[in-house]
């Protein structure tokens, strides 16, 4: 009995590897590097086995470039080319050179179309070349096509791989063709697709019929008289937020991609329209910190590199709010409580306006604020910031006559703070609008003109107001 809890202690299958990895309060990461430290490959092997692909892209992510690379190169036989797909641009390079050329070739090859577009096209242009040559050449020349067209643009996001049927087809022929394309494998169908297309002599698409509709319709029922006729067709050069917004809008699931002359060339899935809106949003979130993109796994070089510009700007605004503080210098030394109660009125307007912001700068990305509406959105956050000045000038001002025992203090900073709050208001959406409007990207700039403008109005009338009241 003692041999036989022996052998199952050393030798424990995939699936007991994996319940005492999350039993255990030790990570996945931990397991596998001990496993490949002693040298147990079959165990890393079996471990890696029981893992869907993208919780095996979470354990690379965690692991060092050095432990990454350990891991491939063990793996390499069984790396499921999914797992590329959901990687971090950064983390996805190592993987690749851990792979080496021809299983990376490979690997990319055994992807559907935007997947393997989407991993070439943030490689640099050596590496693509490098790739390309190991990679047949029916698959090179999609890929080839794909880069081609502009940068987060809907030819970049779409499959190539599209269901196809002629318009004089009935629905038992459509149902047919599929079976046998699955069978036979010969112009393999797409992994994920919802709907098939119905094209002309042209290849442009006519219709397009649903997987439901066409499975609950008889077969000898012409394929014309089930499909719809009405879609919503995406130019190849469309850029992917508004493929976004209008799958959003349109509660779609899948559209057709056209070309310049109107002949279907692709579809776009949902699950890929979520890829974008989450890309989206995250970048919009970076670039509202001063972050050009996701670098937590970039060398600290390039990191403090790229975050080095945005910090300048910064400390030239904070430059500027310093500056009009000095003009009333003489002031402060007169009035100390001026230095004590100032920070209060120039954090409440930033915070204040950055809530305005934010909800403008979404508007602005979802399209639900246009030239139609701005004037109506700025009218209400002036109103609001009209009455949360006059809420917090109340509690301010109380706060400052208390502490100091002036009533003529706690007025001042009362003023302050409502006309510091109601430029807040104004601020938060007239800055991401005009910047909207000159053609830049208001998630990147806004903070910070904003956070100049509240820090340098908050300043100036709160010491102003003491200068001419107080002294």
């Amino acid at each position: 009995m003692a041999e036989d809890e022996n052998k199952t202690e050393t030798q424990p299958d995939a699936e007991a590897d994996a319940a005492a990895v999350i039993a255990e309060p030790v990570g996945p990461e931990v397991f596998v590097i001990e496993a490949m430290d002693a040298g147990e490959t079959e165990k890393v092997h079996d471990f890696v086995a029981e893992l869907h692909y993208a919780d095996f892209a979470d354990l690379l992510e965690r692991l060092s470039p050095d432990d990454r690379t350990r891991l491939i190169k063990t793996t390499r036989d069984i790396f499921d080319p999914e797992v590329l797909s959901e990687l971090d641009e950064t983390v996805r390079e190592n993987v690749l050179a851990a792979l080496g050329t021809q299983r990376a070739a490979d690997a990319i090859t055994e992807l559907d179309s935007d997947d393997a577009l989407m991993v070439f096209e943030e490689l640099d242009e050596d590496r693509q070349k490098e790739l390309l040559e190991q990679i047949p050449d029916e698959d090179r020349t999609f890929i080839e096509e794909g880069l081609s067209y502009p940068e987060d643009s809907a030819g970049r996001l779409m499959q190539r791989e599209v269901v196809t049927v002629p318009s004089h087809w009935n629905v038992g022929q459509c149902i047919d063709y599929m079976r046998r394309k699955a069978d036979t494998g010969e112009d393999e169908l797409p992994s994920i697709f919802y709907d098939i297309f119905v094209i002309d002599v042209r290849r442009h698409p006519v219709g397009a019929v649903s997987l439901s509709t066409l499975l609950r319709s008889r077969r000898p029922v012409p394929v014309t008289e089930v499909m719809e006729e009405e879609m919503h067709e995406i130019a190849v050069d469309t850029d992917q937020e508004d493929v976004a917004f209008l799958f959003r809008q349109r509660d779609l699931v899948s559209a057709p991609v056209i070309d310049a002359d109107g002949r279907l060339v692709g579809a776009i899935t949902i699950d890929d329209v979520v890829d974008v809106i989450h890309e989206e949003h995250e970048e919009d979130i970076m670039r509202m910190g001063g972050v050009i993109e996701d670098d937590l796994y970039h060398a600290s070089i390039s990191t403090a590199r790229a975050r080095f510009s945005w910090l300048v700007v910064n400390l030239l605004t904070a430059i500027l709010a310093s500056m009009v503080i000095g003009i009333f210098d003489a002031t402060i030394e007169q009035v100390v409580a001026l230095a004590v109660l100032m920070p209060i009125v120039a954090s409440m307007g930033g915070n204040a306006g950055t809530q305005t912001l934010t909800v403008t700068v979404r508007a602005l990305a979802t399209k639900e604020l246009t030239g139609a509406n701005a004037y109506r959105v700025i009218t209400k956050e002036v109103i609001v910031g009209c009455f949360n000045g006059v809420a917090f000038a109340i509690l301010s001002g109380l706060v400052a006559w208390l502490w100091f025992q002036s009533a003529t203090l706690g007025m001042v900073i009362a003023s302050a703070m409502v006309i510091n709050m109601v430029i807040a208001g104004l601020a938060g959406t007239t800055i991401p609008i005009m910047l909207d409007k000159a053609g830049a990207d208001p998630a990147i700039a806004s903070s910070v003109f904003l956070t100049t403008v509240t820090d340098v109005v908050g300043f100036f009338a709160f010491l102003g107001l003491a200068a001419l009241v107080l002294l």
